[in-house]
């Protein structure tokens, strides 16, 4: 365990955020403070899946029971669907040990639980960073409230516009995907009794539509894939018009099911869907990135949170070796080796599932996007799902550099 006078500022107090503070807490003993630019620590309305691999590192950080007291395990493999209601292919639900299974959970519900871990005082919120000045000892820090810091190290967990990344590389537009996605969450008591509760994707030309369980199965979560130009025109988020949303999924060609499921909403938001192109390098000396400030990636492949979990345990077992501050530099450069080849990796896969379950580009032959979608169940299951961050990171630390 590394020297608990060491001190690392985390900028974010988002899920990545969050979940670093309790890793680098927990397994490398550093003194960790959070700076949150929000008064309040708060997410929206809407949820994410914890897949296999995401629970791993929760279960390594003893979090693992509480995340699924306060989720919804799903009672069966995902279900693709044509837009008629034809199943096309199940889905990878669950790791190859057959004991981890992906659960749906609340964002808000799973911030909440994360921040109850942090000892009182770890999180300050209304710190807005405006200033980064990184030397050979030490990082300090300036925000708009006035107040100023310095620490041992940075870690930018602040998300895809990120203020850290600008202090380690060259700013890089935001990669606009060509869809949004409306979003919320249903009352489950609204479906039918036999509604499945499971991931169920709709998928037809350039539009897509999924949801899934939450909240001990009482909320089901939503999310409305389709092709717009709004945030070019408007602005990155907005309140959505539900009438639109019910537009894009009408007519015969859609399950009368999926219909009636949309036909239950009465509040939707819609958020436009940009990535990054990955970075050659996330560190510089004594400053690094997590999460989306590292490698925003679309939610075509729901691993958003789960990659950024799995950086948290890596960036911990890496500081966790550290004996002085100046040990900083060699263990972020470590962690940034261990992490980047992955994430890129799942980044591109991102991308390509949202052309596949939208029908376009190579996918617009529906008999080879069938086929890749019932072959890409194992491929889901053995690169993302059976992936343990934690081993791979204790592996890189027996390597000699």
């Amino acid at each position: 365990m590394a020297n608990h006078t060491v001190r690392v500022a985390i900028i974010g107090a988002g899920i990545g955020g969050l979940a670093a503070a309790i890793a680098l807490t927990r397994i490398a003993g550093v003194q960790v403070t959070v700076f949150e630019q929000a008064r309040h620590i708060a997410e929206v309305g809407a949820g994410f899946g914890v897949a296999p691999n995401g629970q791993r590192v929760l279960d390594r950080l003893g979090l693992l029971d509480e995340t699924k007291l306060a989720g919804a395990v799903m009672e069966g493999p995902d279900l693709y669907r044509n837009a008629d209601s034809r199943i096309i292919a199940e889905g990878a639900y669950s790791d190859s040990s057959g004991r981890y299974h992906t659960l749906g959970m609340h964002r808000a519900d799973f911030v909440d639980m994360l921040t109850r871990q942090l000892p009182s005082g770890t999180v300050h919120t209304g710190h807005r960073l405006t200033s980064i000045r990184a030397s050979d000892t030490s990082v300090r820090l300036e925000f708009e409230n006035g107040t100023d810091a310095e620490f041992d190290a940075v870690v930018g967990a602040d998300g895809i516009h990120s203020v850290v990344r600008e202090s380690i590389t060259q700013p890089s537009n935001p990669v606009y995907s060509g869809s949004i996605a409306y979003r919320g969450v249903l009352d489950a008591s609204l479906l039918p009794k036999d509604w499945p509760m499971k991931i169920q994707i709709w998928m037809g030309k350039d539009k897509h539509f999924m949801c899934y369980p939450l909240r001990h199965r009482t909320l089901f979560n939503y999310v409305g894939f389709v092709s717009s130009d709004k945030p070019l025109k408007e602005s990155w988020s907005a309140a959505g018009d539900v009438d639109e949303l019910a537009a894009e999924f009408a007519g015969d060609g859609w399950d009368p099911r999926l219909r009636e499921f949309i036909g239950r909403i009465d509040k939707t938001f819609w958020w436009g869907l940009y990535d990054r192109e990955p970075l050659r390098n996330w560190t510089r000396g004594r400053v690094t990135l997590l999460g989306d400030a590292a490698h925003p990636m679309l939610p075509h492949a729901g691993q958003g949170v789960n990659q950024a979990l799995e950086d948290s345990v890596t960036l911990a077992m890496f500081v966790g070796e550290v004996r002085n501050s100046n040990d900083i530099v060699t263990a972020f450069k470590r962690y940034t080796s261990a992490r980047m080849q992955r994430t890129a990796i799942v980044q591109a896969n991102s991308r390509r599932s949202g052309s596949q379950r939208d029908s376009q580009a190579e996918f617009e032959d529906l008999r080879r996007r069938d086929a890749e979608m019932r072959a890409g169940r194992d491929f889901r299951r053995s690169f993302i799902f059976d992936y343990d961050a934690a081993a791979v990171a204790q592996k890189y630390l027996t390597r000699s550099y």
